[in-house]
This record gives C-alpha cells, sequence and structure tokens, in this order.
C-alpha cells in the first residue's frame, strides 16, 4: 500500500495542487461576477497534450535504449568473465577474482557517472576509461600468459569495444535531454491554461449541481500535470527518483558471476 502511495505521489505532487488552487479559484471568481464562455477544448489539446504525448514517447524511447545498451554492457562484460573461467587451459581462482574487480570498478564508476550531476561528467567518465583500461590491460596480460589463444584474446577484445559502444551510447542518454523548448512550451500553458479556462469551467457549472462544480477544474489540472510529471520523470531514467528509473545494481553483478 505504502509503495502505491509513492507511486501516486510522483504523478501526483505539491505542483497538481498549486495548479489545482488555480484553477478553483479562477472559478470560484468567474461565478461570482458571472464571466462564463463556452472554450474550445481543442487550445488544450494543441497546447499541452500534444507535446506531452511527444515527449513522452521520446523519452520512453530513450529509456528503453538505455536498457538494451546497458544489457550489452553487462552481457559482454559476462562474456570476458566466462573467458577468464572456461577458456583457459588451467583455472585459476585469482585470475577469475581479478576479473570480476575489474567488472565490479568498471560498473560502479558508470553507476557513479550516471547518477551524478551532469556538470561532474567529465570527471566521472575518466574514471570510467580508466576501468575500461584496466580491463584491457588484463585481457592482453593475464589472460594471454595464463595460456589463452590469440584468437580467444581478439574476441575478448572485441567483446570489450562492444562494452565501450554501449558505454557511449547510454552517456548520450544520460547527456542530453528531449527538446528542451518543447518542454517550456507544454509547462508554460499547464501553468496558465486551467486558470484560464475558469470562465468555461463556470459555463459548465451552470448544469451542475453546487457540490459538483470545482469537480471538472481539479480533474484537469491533475490530468494535466500527472502527464507532466511523467514526462519527467522519465527524462532522466538514471536519477533514481522515478519508479522507471534504470537501477544498474553492481553487487548483484558480481554476486552472480561468484
Amino acid at each position: 500500500m505504502f509503495k502505491n502511495l509513492r507511486q501516486y505521489w510522483h504523478i501526483v505532487n505539491l505542483k497538481t495542487v498549486f495548479i489545482s488552487a488555480l484553477a478553483v479559484a479562477s472559478t470560484y471568481f468567474c461565478i461570482e461576477y458571472e464571466w462564463v464562455a463556452d472554450f474550445p477544448l481543442t487550445i488544450i489539446s494543441t497546447a499541452i497534450v500534444f507535446p506531452i504525448v511527444f515527449s513522452i514517447g521520446g523519452a520512453y524511447k530513450r529509456r528503453e535504449a538505455a536498457l538494451d545498451d546497458y544489457g550489452i554492457l553487462k552481457s559482454h562484460g559476462k562474456a570476458i568473465y566466462f573467458a577468464s573461467r572456461d577458456w583457459l587451459p588451467e583455472q585459476n581462482e585469482q585470475v577469475q577474482e581479478k576479473c570480476r574487480n575489474h567488472l565490479e570498478s568498471l560498473l560502479s564508476s558508470c553507476r557513479k557517472l550516471f547518477t551524478e550531476p551532469v556538470s561532474e561528467l567529465r570527471k566521472n567518465e575518466e574514471e570510467v576509461y580508466q576501468s575500461f583500461s584496466n580491463l584491457s590491460k588484463f585481457i592482453r596480460t593475464d589472460l594471454r600468459e595464463q595460456g589463452l589463444a590469440g584468437g580467444e584474446v581478439s574476441r575478448c577484445n572485441q567483446y570489450l569495444s562492444k562494452m565501450m559502444t554501449a558505454f557511449e551510447s547510454v552517456k548520450h542518454v544520460y547527456q542530453y535531454r528531449t527538446p528542451r523548448t518543447l518542454r517550456a512550451f507544454s509547462d508554460l500553458f499547464i501553468k496558465i491554461l486551467p486558470p484560464l479556462y475558469g470562465p468555461y469551467f463556470a459555463y459548465l457549472a451552470l448544469d451542475l449541481k453546487p457540490e459538483l462544480v470545482y469537480v471538472m477544474p481539479v480533474l484537469f489540472a491533475v490530468i494535466l500535470v500527472s502527464l507532466d510529471n511523467i514526462q519527467n520523470h522519465l527524462e532522466n531514467p538514471f536519477d533514481q527518483v522515478g519508479e522507471d528509473d534504470v537501477i544498474i545494481n553492481v553487487e548483484q553483478f558480481v554476486e552472480r558471476l561468484r
């Protein structure tokens, strides 16, 4: 139950309450001063719903792309570990432990980069590529010294190359956002249209019972702001705030290797 309440709080927040209060106040004054008008609803769909739905679709595709590349990063890391465990003439627990440590360091540095502000990107990126470098040296020295064939070393380097490509793709999802001007456009109209539609809600109130007069302005505000909140939570899939964020669970990954 508490988990559901937390999910609802991500959708309905203080911004929802504020916009709803403005819409209710506007409706009240319009009813008091008999300012009524039958405004077209196409303005709301054009100014708010279409841009938000477009942004939600774009943000969702970015999240799915990040999940795909994160999966590639982990799967090829596991492939390198299996090579250190299964491809050598004799099993060496020290080599396996060293490989696990390199993969843990890599994923930890990736998690640090993606969960911290973009302003820290350059500093954190150096740590990630240092981890890639350490893994590359591990393949070139440790695995070859333990008797891994040259063709299999080359294949491990290909796995490493695909991991770096996947990291760069995820980094671009983290670094860039959906069109900022489109988001600003929809955010502006979310703030001004519910209060401006006070005359329309007052017009609807002519045919409603007194206890239902303020249902429509509140409903409009909740729906529009909730859509905007959903888009904001999907915008950055790594901030660990929304329910749909990408979670980089380093500890679980390393434990499964053991």
